[in-house]
């Protein structure tokens, strides 16, 4: 069997204490330490202005550390300039040509890395039979839809067989079904090829959908890496309990602690939970909508203040001397109405305790 047209030589990338200042003290990535596995898809994700996509610039070599290092592989490459890291970047524009057709596009990177004309056109052809495109070589970018437009640059980026791909907000233009058809494309290319891949969203389902490990970025820094699951069910505190999917933050009380069991109580209604080492006193529960428990017997006194039906589940606005919480219930026949008086209690497992 012959060699694959298009390998992967994935790499890991590692920062060490790396930084990045604009101008005399604006800044945009604060002293981070990082370590990204060869062939994995890590997620860097946060809201606007946390310095996500200066982290992957500074991958890429489009902007440069102030202070740090580099590492792709074993290869210092603080100080190289992007042509010669081998990195390969998707843009949220897809950056594509528009006089081109979809093969000469791909090709384009090729043609300049110094491929004879017969194997840079190989390539481009396997790389578009790669992300689905097969017999859509000769046509322009503006006869694609923008999901097609997004896999020709994916296209783009992988023929140059790099040890990173980089993704900035790819899929930020396109509509709901196409952005979840395309993110789970590539996805499986990433995990067919074994690629290593930096990705960055500010959109917490999709880094939930696609990633080996997220890493959650505020104020220029890192607050916390984990898994998905790990990050939805253990955030480390209220920030990321919130950035994470939807949850409800509500003050409690620790009454007791046994062994690694903390019993809190809220407005009188005791619940057990691991106490992830704190102790007796105040602190916050983050309790996720799903995990929220309607019924009429037990649990905290609440009223319906707003009832809303969305096709597969009803979402529901509960007060209470608690504040205000937000829950989802997939019984869409027999729906709460508002006004209705209430008990909410939590399901054994989901709630987790945050330090005060």
């Amino acid at each position: 069997m012959s060699e694959p047209l298009i390998s992967s030589k994935a790499a890991p990338v590692r920062f060490e204490g790396v930084s990045k200042v604009f101008g005399k003290d604006v800044v945009a990535v604060d002293n981070i330490d990082l370590h990204v596995d060869a062939g994995k898809l890590v997620t860097l994700l946060g809201p606007s202005g946390c310095g996500k996509t200066t982290t992957l610039r500074m991958i890429a070599g489009l902007e440069m550390a102030t202070s740090g290092r580099i590492l792709i592989g074993d290869r210092d490459v603080t100080k190289l300039p992007a042509t010669d890291r081998d990195v390969s970047m998707v843009f949220q524009s897809y950056a594509l040509f528009p006089h081109m057709s979809v093969l000469e596009n791909v090709k384009y990177g090729l043609t300049f890395s110094g491929f004879a004309k017969e194997e840079a056109r190989d390539r481009a052809l396997k790389g578009l039979d790669l992300v689905g495109l097969k017999g859509f070589d000769k046509r322009l970018p503006s006869e694609l839809s923008g999901g097609q437009q997004q896999r020709v640059a994916v296209a783009r980026a992988l023929v140059l067989e790099p040890q990173v791909l980089l993704f900035d907000e790819p899929l930020s233009n396109l509509d709901a079904k196409l952005r979840r058809q395309v993110r789970e494309d590539i996805r499986a290319i990433q995990q067919d090829l074994g690629l290593t891949v930096v990705y960055v969203t500010h959109d917490q389902e999709e880094a939930l959908a696609v990633s080996d490990e997220i890493v959650v970025m505020r104020n220029a820094a890192i607050a916390q890496i984990g898994t998905p699951r790990q990050l939805y069910d253990a955030p480390n505190d209220r920030f990321v309990a919130d950035f994470i999917g939807e949850a409800n933050l509500l003050e409690c009380q620790i009454v007791s602690v046994e062994g690694e069991t903390a019993t809190i109580e809220i407005d009188g209604h005791r619940h057990k939970l691991p106490s992830r080492g704190l102790t007796p006193g105040k602190a916050a529960l983050a309790v996720r909508p799903s995990r929220i428990v309607i019924g009429n017997d037990k649990g905290v006194a609440a009223m319906v203040a707003k009832a809303t039906y969305v096709g597969v589940r009803m979402e529901y606005t509960l007060t209470g001397g608690f504040g205000q919480v937000f829950a989802v219930q997939d019984d869409v026949d027999d729906p709460l109405e508002p006004g209705a008086e209430v008990k909410m209690s939590f399901a054994s497992k989901g709630p987790v305790l945050l330090p005060q």
